[in-house]
């Protein structure tokens, strides 16, 4: 049960991320892919920051958003001309 709502968090979270970052959408496993990737990411980076987006299954959708956000910022950078 938890890996499901892993997927549907990440989910989430990557769809966010790609309208926030005016992106048209990876697909539903690349939208999963970056949502648990910018989880790991967000978690680090707001970390470091000394930032909470709250707890609970809204905080990681908030966080991983954000850390999806940097993820595609990181993949607009290096595949800009591609």
């Amino acid at each position: 049960m938890e890996i499901v709502v892993t997927l549907i968090i990440g989910a989430v979270a990557g769809w966010l991320g790609s309208q926030i970052f005016s992106g048209g959408g990876l697909g539903l496993l690349g939208n999963i892919v970056v949502g648990i990737l910018g989880s790991f990411v967000g978690y680090w980076l707001l970390g470091k920051l000394g930032v909470s987006l709250g707890t609970g299954i809204l905080g990681a959708i908030l966080t991983g958003a954000v850390g999806a956000i940097v993820i595609l910022a990181i993949v607009n950078l290096l595949f800009k001309g591609k």
